[in-house]
């Protein structure tokens, strides 16, 4: 497949932070336990699952896959919790596909949750708190999927190597989800980027420190974006099209549905369609910190990644 000179490949990154995690494991001779959740039939989640267990084992992380049904899977995670042999776990959603599933992500013990989507580590990304504990050992674990996004951004010129690694960047998000859009929105605003954060109402403006959000248009937003990202799981969104763009825009497709149009993808400055490998690439550096900082036979340690 032929791929443009302004593609740059997410599977590139994901195997360089793998290859980080299998060394790290290796050398301290961990024996970390990672449990999966999977209650879903939807394919796309059944490919997500069989992609983590197939890394976590690439790596060294012992991965148990649990099919659970909508009824049981809150006790099965309880138990998980409980279980001291167990040192993270992960759930495949949807569960139920509604505002249940907010119920389910905190069923997971926080130092536990190795996609970092509870209410415990979603309260200090939005406080901006950088630190789990008091003497700044530990730091918060981050959501995969937008941690994927900025990591992917690491790699680009939108990210500066002095002050805050976003300021001065205007950056354009469409999705507004509990999951991708808000946190990665606040992860991009805490590290100085103006962001323009877009969902079904339209669009709002966010700023570090703001105390509240501005409205915008599309039109607008996308005019001044140096950094576009989307992640809208249907084909009703009406795709990002080039004369919309900068023509040095860094564009990040999220969803697992194309959100920017052929012309888009060819003008923009950098193209990056996909960051799935990179998100599972984040779950193995996630469970990693969690096993090191909480779950040591022998004590507390600091994960180096």
């Amino acid at each position: 497949m032929f791929l443009p000179m302004n593609f740059l490949n997410p599977d590139i990154l994901a195997s360089f932070h793998r290859d980080d995690v299998r060394a790290h494991i290796r050398q301290k001779g961990h024996i970390l336990n990672v449990t999966g959740f999977l209650v879903s039939d939807d394919p796309a989640c059944g490919t997500y699952a069989e992609y983590t267990r197939s890394s976590c084992e690439s790596v060294g992380v012992r991965f148990k896959m649990v099919t659970a049904t909508q009824a049981d899977v809150a006790r099965l995670i309880q138990a998980a919790n409980a279980d001291a042999g167990v040192h993270g776990i992960i759930v495949y959603y949807p569960v139920f596909g509604d505002s249940r599933d907010a119920g389910i992500k905190d069923q997971v013990a926080p130092h536990k949750d190795v996609e970092g989507l509870s209410a415990y580590w979603m309260r200090k990304l939005y406080a901006n708190e950088r630190f789990d504990d008091p003497l700044h050992l530990h730091k918060c674990l981050l959501p995969c999927t937008p941690l994927a996004v900025l990591k992917l951004l690491e790699e680009t010129e939108a990210h500066s190597e002095t002050g805050l690694p976003f300021g001065g960047q205007t950056v354009s998000i469409f999705n507004r989800s509990d999951v991708v859009g808000k946190p990665l929105a606040h992860m991009l605003a805490n590290d100085g980027a103006l962001v323009y954060s877009f969902d079904l109402s339209g669009g709002v403006a966010i700023e570090k420190d703001a105390k509240s959000a501005n409205p915008i248009s599309r039109a607008q937003a996308l005019k001044e974006s140096g950094v576009v990202i989307t992640a809208v799981p249907t084909r009703n969104f009406e795709k990002i099209r080039a004369d919309e763009l900068r023509a040095d825009a860094v564009c990040i497709n999220v969803a697992s549905i194309q959100n920017f149009e052929e012309d888009a993808k060819a003008k923009a400055g950098l193209y990056i369609p996909r960051v799935g490998p990179v998100t599972v690439a984040m779950c193995l550096r996630n469970a990693l910190r969690l096993y090191e900082d909480h779950h040591l036979p022998t004590g507390p340690g600091h994960a180096a990644l």
